[in-house]
């Protein structure tokens, strides 16, 4: 007589218990591969971790329209809110795939692998990667991710030799046990970014800026108006705007900087080293900045003191000749460390004005969200044709060979200042003290290169009234002005217009930011009571 093998147990039901911890089961191995990831990416590169690359990706991906909107409602907060995004996509679809896996395992396995080709795709492709080894994080935190899952459904899925049900108190243990090694993980991959940090930030607090040769003239007195509420003249390192697309700060030892300077039309390719830089004749300007996504009344300009060495010397030591002297390139593209790529007109850069590789900013060196340890900084031109932080390399081409990263998404690829003014007091909808006293209107007006010569303010639609200007400091830096109105009872409109250095007045004609800057008259509510 035959013995009839034991029957095997029945699958056991699923139960919302289980399919909770299955779900809980997808967030833990997620997280586990993503401490992995960021370690390994520590070890390779920060910019090459999954988080930092699929956001990178999106950003250069994202319509135009996305980026501005981005910027109007999140303002300089936008790359964290972007972080923030892709983690919480992650995590729904961390949970989802946890689901998964308890109907099917290996669906489940190759849609971890799908999301880790993913993170390769986009850290390989990134404009500053130049190794295979940028694959690394995504390829590791995607293995020990689909390990975990493998692991942790298993204790749901495969009933113990004892009791056919789902070995639940196993799963919490193990569980907790990937969630103290992967929060390990990461504290170790923060400690060991945070020793490379700290030698970028050793070699920034060793630079000792030099005196300037040409130093910059003292601003002048009255250029800051005694008025509350006004922006400061010099804008604070701390308060200076930031807009860019790095999702992680690069962080550059100045120790192994080096700029590059070639392509068209330049006979002696030269390779500069910060050391070499400072020993050069050192200049000290000041210098407005504005960023072309800046509104009408919007908060991304700021003004400071530069230090650094005049950029046309240094293309003119390497051969460069502008477009009017017969040099064939009539663009030249700055690259910078996180890859992105702002061209300039070469005939802008070599007319004469202060076109600064800068390394100082309001006596200190560079700021690391700034450009540290170098950037451009060109009046009057916007920043995104100009001022490249993190500059690595400067390529002599033209803007009919090549297209820099902001052209191909809608923004025109040579984009002069234009002339714009700012009500900074009183703010827009307050409430303000009607009767003899004066009011303090005043803001800031600026057009880089050109100067402002005259700024007027107009109360409701009456006649236009020439506010009180702030001393000249330069052509080059915003001006501060103000206009001392007594207000009535009730509701009011205040508008701003300003005339520049050539005469031309600000037109009222409203203008998107795209693509090339902004234009119209700045006006801001307020009642009098």
């Amino acid at each position: 007589m035959t013995a009839t093998p034991p029957a095997r147990p029945a699958a056991p039901a699923r139960t919302p218990t289980d399919r909770l911890l299955a779900a809980l089961g997808g967030l833990v191995s997620g997280y586990g591969g993503l401490a992995v990831a960021a370690l390994v990416a520590v070890l390779v590169r920060p910019e090459a971790g999954p988080v930092a690359a699929v956001g990178d990706w999106a950003v250069d991906r994202s319509p135009a329209g996305v980026k501005e909107w981005a910027i109007r409602t999140f303002g300089e907060n936008d790359k964290a809110v972007l972080e923030t995004g892709i983690m919480v996509v992650l995590a729904v679809l961390a949970a989802l795939i946890g689901l998964l896996a308890l109907r099917s395992l290996p669906a489940a396995v190759t849609a971890v692998a799908a999301l880790g080709l993913a993170g390769v795709l986009a850290a390989v492709t990134r404009p500053d990667s130049t190794s295979a080894a940028d694959a690394l994080p995504s390829l590791a935190g995607a293995a020990v991710a689909a390990a975990l899952l493998y692991v942790l459904t298993g204790r749901l899925t495969r009933p113990r030799p004892a009791a056919p049900v789902p070995d639940r108190r196993g799963f919490l243990l193990t569980g907790a046990g990937v969630v103290a090694g992967a929060t390990g993980a990461l504290v170790l991959s923060r400690t060991v970014g945070a020793t490379r940090s700290e030698n970028a930030s050793a070699s920034r607090e060793a630079l000792r800026l030099p005196r300037p040769a040409s130093p910059a003239p003292a601003v002048p007195p009255g250029a800051q108006l005694p008025v509350d509420g006004i922006s400061p003249f010099i804008t604070p390192n701390g308060d200076f705007y930031r807009v860019d697309t790095a999702l992680v700060v690069p962080r550059l030892d100045a120790t192994a900087w080096k700029l590059r300077v070639h392509g068209m039309g330049v006979p002696r390719e030269r390779v500069f080293t910060l050391p070499e830089l400072l020993r050069r004749e050192v200049v000290e300007r000041d210098v407005t900045l504005a960023c072309v996504s800046n509104e009408v009344g919007g908060p991304y300009v700021g003004n400071a003191r530069w230090l650094g060495v005049r950029l046309a010397d240094l293309l003119r030591e390497c051969g460069v000749r502008p477009p009017s002297r017969g040099g064939p390139a009539d663009q030249l593209v700055a690259r910078s460390a996180d890859g992105m790529t702002i061209g300039s007109p070469v005939e802008t850069v070599m007319d004469g004005r202060d076109a600064l590789l800068a390394f100082g900013m309001n006596g200190e060196p560079l700021p690391f969200a700034h450009g540290f340890p170098v950037r451009m900084v060109v009046p009057g031109l916007y920043g995104y044709v100009s001022a490249c932080k993190w500059i690595t390399s400067i390529e002599l081409t033209t803007f009919a060979a090549y297209d820099a990263y902001w052209v191909p998404r809608g923004w025109a690829a040579q984009a002069p200042v234009k002339t714009e003014s700012r009500i900074d007091t009183p703010k827009a909808f307050s409430k303000i003290a009607a009767g003899p006293r004066p009011v303090a209107v005043a803001g800031v007006a600026w057009a880089q290169h050109r100067g402002i010569s005259r700024v007027e303010v107009r109360i409701d639609d009456g006649p236009w009234h020439d506010a009180e200007l702030g001393a000249a400091d330069s052509a080059d830096t915003w001006r501060q002005w103000v206009h001392r109105w007594h207000p009535t009872p009730g509701h009011h409109t205040l508008t701003v217009r300003a005339t520049d250095g050539t005469g031309a007045v600000q037109t009222e004609q409203r203008a998107d930011t795209m693509p090339d800057g902004a234009t119209g008259w700045h006006s801001v509510e307020v009642t009098a009571g």
